[in-house]
């Protein structure tokens, strides 16, 4: 499994169990990186709005720096995009805490799970998955399951 770096603005959050599962079941001979970053409601609302043409508040927003399309992440097919420390930026992040915390009580959950859920659908948009389709759901939602689960974040965690 490769190496994920994840830069985080809110030291509160813990980043350690996403960087060290959230790439389960993805292969990649580069290390790699992502921005998660935490705002409200205004502020999720705002972005949506100006990036997305929709003027809605959402739970999280993913801006993927390449199209991946979910399959193997090369290094060579990415030579002049990394940074300082060699490792390829995948791209950001975005997750509405308040949402996440309604979400949370809405599915019977504690809001650790929902955040760390948050992050890996992020992730996965990030890595060229989507749920588009049904099929394309089903992918998604499996990944999503595999990487929690070896998180040790199991969906019933209350």
């Amino acid at each position: 499994m490769p190496e994920l770096y994840i830069d985080c603005e809110d030291e509160a959050f813990d980043t350690a169990p996403l960087s060290a599962h959230g790439l389960e079941g993805t292969e990649s001979d580069v290390a790699l990186a992502a921005e998660l970053v935490f705002t409200d409601e205004e502020g999720i609302r705002a972005l949506n709005a100006r990036t997305r043409g929709k003027d809605a508040v959402t739970d999280v927003l993913s801006y993927p720096n390449f199209d991946l399309g979910g399959g193997a992440i090369r290094g060579e097919d990415y030579p002049y995009d990394r940074d300082e420390d060699g490792r390829l930026f995948l791209g950001s992040i975005v997750i509405c805490r308040g949402r996440a915390e309604e979400q949370a009580k809405e599915y019977g959950h504690s809001l650790r799970r929902e955040l760390y859920y948050l992050a890996v659908h992020g992730l996965c948009h990030l890595l060229g998955f989507d749920h588009e389709t049904e099929e394309e759901r089903r992918e998604m939602r499996a990944r999503e399951e595999l990487i929690l689960n070896a998180m040790g974040i199991p969906r019933e965690e209350a």
